[in-house]
């Protein structure tokens, strides 16, 4: 029997079943503060739905996922803000102009028959990790999902705790026209830390954008020495003494001053990987054939998303002139700019 890389020096090409788990969340924000305030006819704001949308296609022409689903936060408020009420407290209200943008993404979502996955209590983070978990799973080296590899689409760095041999990370760099493919040692080539080290990062440095504290004092430099030094946060306070032999007295007080808060973080910042969510992989299976390509061309005719529409329908003009306004004006540059994404 060939192992695996002596069919790949063969020249043999293995079919991987990869299953792809979109952010919603992350590239609904992204799109809305990367794109011009487009609008439609009617005058409403849509130029997240249409970023999301042209990531979407992207994501499917890149990845070519066998199974793909796309989380979403709820708005009803998640374990976390029950465990620390400051959670988040800083973030403001989310921008009306994007939060009424999310029931059209949702529509562009289900028109293409994709799985679209929510979960009160928990956020989207969760939702996804919970699946990644499901599809990657093993008993006795046997994958029981027969899924190969786990796509997560975002440009969210929580999820990069969830990157393993067989979890990788595709995020938007620029926009979201390009993306990059973080794998366990790209990520360890970013932050100073193995993927599996990320939460410990966390419960040490905190997190601004989410509020939570960490331990008072300890910045990013200090808290990836200490990681490198003993591995995780239980490790550093199994070692408190030779931590401060090694790094100094000061860092040890603000150890143990911080150490509620630390371990705090570390929870605050940990994904749930066993949110009880009724889905079934199966019915995560996808294709993108012709009677999805249709209905999602109807889909994005009713949003006047024309140049799309006309793409997935093989009748894409050389300068596609959508319905789209900036500032209530129909601006060629910037808005048909956008409209060739893809």
């Amino acid at each position: 029997m060939l192992t695996l890389s002596q069919v790949a020096r063969c020249g043999i090409i293995i079919s991987m079943v990869r299953f792809v788990l979109i952010d919603g969340n992350a590239i609904m924000h992204r799109a809305f503060h990367a794109l011009p305030p487009l609008t439609n006819r009617s005058g409403e704001l849509l130029n997240a739905v249409y970023g999301f949308s042209t990531m979407l296609l992207k994501v499917i022409a890149d990845l070519k996922p066998d199974y793909l689903a796309v989380a979403f936060d709820t708005p009803a408020p998640t374990f976390r803000k029950m465990l620390y009420l400051g959670y988040q407290a800083k973030r403001p209200v989310m921008d009306e102009g994007l939060s009424g943008q999310f029931p059209y993404a949702y529509e562009v979502v289900k028109s293409m028959g994709v799985t679209l996955v929510q979960k009160e209590g928990y956020e989207a983070d969760d939702v996804i990790g919970t699946l990644a978990q499901r599809a990657v799973h093993r008993t006795k080296g046997i994958v029981h999902s027969g899924i190969d590899e786990v796509v997560i689409v975002t440009g969210d760095r929580d999820l990069y705790q969830l990157v393993n041999e067989k979890v990788k990370i595709y995020g938007p760099v620029r926009g979201l026209s390009e993306a990059e493919m973080f794998d366990e040692k790209r990520i360890e080539e970013k932050m100073g830390v193995r993927a599996d080290q990320i939460v410990d990062y966390k419960g040490l440095v905190g997190d601004g954008s989410d509020n939570y504290p960490g331990v008072a004092g300890i910045g990013p430099k200090t808290a990836v020495n200490l990681i490198r030094e003993f591995g995780d946060l239980g490790d550093i306070y199994r070692n408190l003494d030779k931590a401060g032999e090694k790094f100094g007295e000061k860092v040890k007080e603000k150890l143990i001053k911080g150490e509620e808060l630390g371990k705090l973080s570390y929870k605050l910042a940990t994904i749930v990987k066993n949110v009880p969510l009724s889905v079934k992989l199966d019915k995560c299976r996808f294709e993108f054939n012709d009677q999805v390509k249709e209905s999602l061309a109807n889909q994005m005719r009713q949003l006047g998303f024309k140049s799309i529409a006309e793409r997935l329908e093989g009748r894409e003009k050389q300068e596609a002139r959508g319905p789209y306004r900036v500032n209530g004006k129909r601006d060629k540059k910037k808005g048909d700019g956008q409209l060739g994404l893809l």
